[in-house]
């Protein structure tokens, strides 16, 4: 194998010493005299004690020394001759760290066995007469680095290639010495360099002196040595090269046909089930496993240590089949015959898990477990979505209080009125200081609103014992109106105002008094709340043609509240309601007709019952100026729903609401701002006031939406717990959004929350059962998993279910895809494809896709996919065995890690651009 030796020692110049020094090694160089010649006769003896002592001082001295061709020599055959000749170049090369007396440059120039090329055999590459003293000179006085560097071949090669002389080591230095300057780091008009050849018997070589003469230029790495040392080689053995590398092509491609039939076997053989291979089947299938949990890019560079060495581990098992080893081996064999030519000591062979030229199959180890993980999947990818209340009254998710309190929204008392009294001193009178209470509580066209005047007329009343006053009072402590919100206060007069209905209703049948008090029983105001009890005194009230109780009744049997479930006596009810103007009962047949409960759907009878509702609400309100009267009208008007649609109307009744302190009307109002992208942001802060508002008097979706708000961090900052405790208060009170959100909250975790999955579960089983599908697809998807809750897969099914048959996507494919897997339920083709559809009905692409692949293979399966891995190894053995080109082989380098070198050096420094080159032969 032909091989060149390349060294670079070098002197930092300019101190008094290293001038003497170079000046020294200079003529060193030129003119080395007193050479003592060995006799052909004695060079074949055995070496002599001396040598041998000499040659084992020079090996502790400078251990780099057991590199050199004449060591080489000496080692195989410890003859005098080798021992002299490595003597001789052993302390010729370490000059640098020995040489203070003799002129080195002479020494190279004018030695006994240095070829002269006039007075000296110093050269350069210009034709110009060198004078010896004047380059010595510049060489000693030289402030900067003086690299000197050493050439040797062994001489068979040296007289076989031609370079046996000076004039062809000046031909090739002459044409290769921009390579040397680019290697140093010097730019070329600055770069100066002599050299002298000695034609030694065994090992003739070159000795160079170079030098920048701008001293602030030139540096030499490792990298940079071998690049020259490489190039050498390239430019001194190109034509035994040109013969290896055909050679190595023509190996190559048997290798190529070898690898090919090899893998191609093999991947047949495994396809017929002859081979497998077990472990790797197992690592696939868990690295799969956990690729489904992983967030971000799925390559290598970005997984955490246990994984990577679950890729590692499958690489290397890939590697221990005989037929890939083979390869590889024949793959390191070319690979090392080339870096053999210019290196001394070939590197360790690396496990092919740890080979850069090969770590593509590390990605494409991840893509194929990807590729296991999605096929098998049974949750789609995109099922993360932004859940947000709806903005109708209708749909709002309440609790069951406040949603009969909804629909019982007036006490207007029958006409005419009679003072109702008891022994017990209380009484219900709607005198005219009760009425001038009511009209500074709601305002109207002569009596401006005055909170605090309404209060102070209601307690002189109730404190007479009018029980009117006494659930008025309640109202307005409950709601902070003319006095400072008091819930103990309030619960305290609803009771009173109890205690008052039920004398004055037992000292005479009162269906008015029964029908109060059925309300304070339903909506639970001084009182537990009891639907039973209510329905027993609506009941009462109604059968005397009591509107507003058969309302409120009708209200209880359509929910089943207290009473059997009946649409068709609901809608009896509100219909003989309705027939005596009552609007709010007008209402409620509207819907009833929309929705076709308990009645054929009909539109056009559903339109006319709206209609009667909205112009009974408005002719009510002028007599009231109720807030929930006002909320109804504002609704209506903003849906279209009896009258035309009118936003901005809507928002001047939902304002009139707001400011009374509807809970309904603030939340819509800020609903109509948030959802407008054009609202300054003064009404932003306007709208998060009323949330505020709103969230505070207890309602459930303004403490959701204002949660909501806190969790991203809408126009108020950001704050976490503050959206968890908002989220909280609405949850308390059944508001099933609230409830999922918690869950999520809990599930995710944030540096402010840290994960609770068991809270998470505790939040999305609420939601769940409080009929949300969302959180019922979450809580399936998170007890199907297993991972951070105990895995339950009845339960799972039970509520992807409930959730599909709600229309949730996400869970009709979940469903479409476990009955078609039939891993943890029975395979059911029939059932998949009736989820699919469904999933496809609303958009959905991946059931789409099943629908029309029912019959493709659900795979790939573990096995199947180490079959890919040898296919996609095989054609990479292929890409890097054509990888190797006629001008050598190219060293990789991590572009990371390129890029920290070279801003680490841009950081010292240097220029942009003055990066290492890549190395090639």
């Amino acid at each position: 194998m032909p091989k060149v030796i390349f060294k670079c020692p070098h002197i930092k110049g300019g101190t008094e010493r290293a001038a003497s020094h170079l000046q020294n090694y200079v003529e060193y160089m030129s003119t080395r005299k007193g050479v003592d010649k060995i006799d052909p006769s004695e060079s074949v003896l055995p070496a002599t004690k001396g040598q041998r002592q000499m040659v084992a001082q020079i090996l502790r001295d400078f251990p780099l020394s057991r590199g050199m061709f004449e060591y080489e020599d000496y080692h195989a055959s410890p003859t005098r001759g080798n021992a002299s000749e490595f003597i001789t170049r052993a302390l010729e090369e370490n000059y640098d760290r020995i040489g203070k007396r003799e002129n080195y440059l002479k020494y190279i120039a004018m030695r006994p066995n240095a070829q002269r090329m006039g007075p000296h055999g110093l050269f350069t590459g210009s034709d110009d007469h060198l004078v010896l003293s004047q380059v010595a000179d510049a060489v000693a006085h030289h402030p900067g680095v003086v690299w000197l560097p050493i050439i040797s071949l062994r001489r068979e090669d040296a007289a076989r290639l031609g370079y046996d002389n000076a004039e062809r080591w000046k031909a090739l230095l002459s044409g290769y010495a921009t390579e040397i300057a680019k290697a140093m780091k010097i730019p070329w008009a600055n770069f100066r360099w002599y050299a002298a050849f000695h034609n030694e018997s065994h090992h003739p070589h070159i000795h160079m002196v170079c030098y920048s003469t701008d001293p602030s230029k030139g540096f030499l790495t490792k990298q940079g040595i071998a690049d020259i040392k490489a190039g050498l080689a390239k430019e001194i053995f190109h034509q035994e090269l040109t013969e290896l590398y055909q050679k190595q092509t023509q190996r190559r491609d048997e290798l190529n046909v070898d690898t090919q039939t090899i893998l191609c076997e093999l991947i047949e053989q495994m396809s017929s089930g002859t081979i497998q291979n077990k472990r790797i089947e197992e690592l696939m299938s868990y690295l799969a496993d956990r690729l489904r949990f992983l967030s971000g890019k799925k390559q290598y560079g970005y997984l955490k240590a246990p994984l990577k060495a679950v890729v590692d581990e499958i690489v290397d098992e890939l590697a221990k089949d005989s037929r890939v080893a083979s390869a590889y081996d024949l793959w390191y064999e070319l690979r090392e015959e080339v870096l053999h030519t210019y290196k001394d000591d070939l590197p360790e062979r690396l496990p092919l898990s740890q080979q850069p030229e090969f770590k593509k199959i590390k990605n494409i180890v991840i893509a194929e477990a990807a590729k296991l993980s999605e096929r098998q999947q049974i949750f789609a990818p995109d099922d993360q979505q932004e859940v947000n209340l709806p903005s109708t009254q209708e749909d709002l998710p309440s609790s069951d209080q406040l949603s009969l309190l909804l629909n019982v929204e007036t006490d207007a008392p029958p006409e005419p009125f009679h003072k109702e009294s008891s022994d017990a001193g209380v009484y219900m009178d709607w005198n005219e200081r009760y009425r001038k209470a009511r009209r500074c509580l709601f305002g109207s066209k002569d009596q401006p609103q005055d909170f605090k005047l309404a209060f102070a007329l209601f307690e002189k009343e109730a404190q007479k014992g009018n029980a009117l006053a006494m659930y008025d009072l309640g109202r307005m402590l409950t709601d902070g109106l003319g006095h400072e919100i008091d819930m103990q206060a309030a619960h305290e007069w609803y009771a009173k105002a109890l205690t008052a209905f039920h004398a004055v209703e037992e000292q005479k049948k009162n269906r008015y008094a029964e029908y109060r008090i059925g309300k304070l029983y339903a909506a639970g105001l001084g009182c537990e709340q009891n639907y039973y009890k209510a329905a027993h005194w609506f009941q009462l009230s109604a059968k005397e043609e009591y509107k507003y109780a058969q309302y409120s009744l009708a209200g209880l049997i359509r929910r089943g509240y207290g009473v059997e479930q009946n649409d068709r006596l609901a809608l009896e009810l509100y219909t003989r309601a309705a027939q005596q103007d009552f609007p709010y009962a007008a209402y409620e047949l509207g819907r009833m007709y929309r929705d076709g409960v308990g009645c054929s759907k009909s539109d056009a009878e559903s339109n006319v019952w709206y209609r009667k509702a909205f112009d009974g609400f408005l002719g009510l309100e002028a007599q009231s100026h109720d807030d929930k009267l006002q909320y109804r009208i504002g609704w209506m008007m903003l849906h279209g729903v009896g009258t035309k649609k009118d936003e901005s109307s809507a928002k001047e009744w939902f304002e009139k609401a707001a400011k009374l302190g509807n809970p309904y009307a603030q939340y819509q109002m800020a609903q109509i701002i948030l959802n407008d992208s054009s609202s300054p942001h003064t009404q932003i802060s306007q709208a998060i006031m009323w949330l505020s508002k709103a969230a505070a008097a207890g309602q459930d979706c303004a403490q959701y939406a204002l949660g909501k708000i806190y969790l991203n961090g809408h126009g108020i900052g950001k704050d976490i717990q503050k959206a968890v405790e908002l989220f909280t208060l609405a949850a308390e009170q059944k508001n099933s959004f609230a409830a999922y959100a918690l869950g999520k909250l809990f599930l995710s975790g944030n540096p402010t929350l840290p994960k609770e999955p068991a809270t998470a579960l505790k939040w999305l089983t609420i939601s769940a059962e409080l009929g949300n599908q969302f959180a019922q697809y979450q809580l399936g998807k998170l007890l199907l998993q297993g991972e951070e809750v105990p895995k339950n897969v009845e339960s799972a099914v039970r509520w992807l279910t409930t959730a599909a048959e709600q229309g949730n996507q996400y869970a009709q494919y979940a469903l479409g895809k476990l009955y078609l897997l039939g891993k943890v339920v029975p395979p059911d083709r029939e059932a998949a494809t009736k989820w699919f559809r469904l999933a496809s009905d609303q958009g959905n692409e991946y059931a789409h896709y099943f629908l029309e692949h029912m019959d493709d293979r659900l795979g790939p399966p573990p096995a199947v996919a180490v079959i890919s891995l040898f296919h996609h190894l095989a054609n990479i053995f292929r890409d890097e065995n054509q990888r190797l080109p006629s001008g050598g082989f190219r060293a990789v380098v991590d572009r990371k890690l390129m890029r920290k070198i070279k801003a680490k050096k841009i950081a010292q420094g240097h220029k942009e651009d003055d990066h290492e080159p890549t190395m090639t032969l």
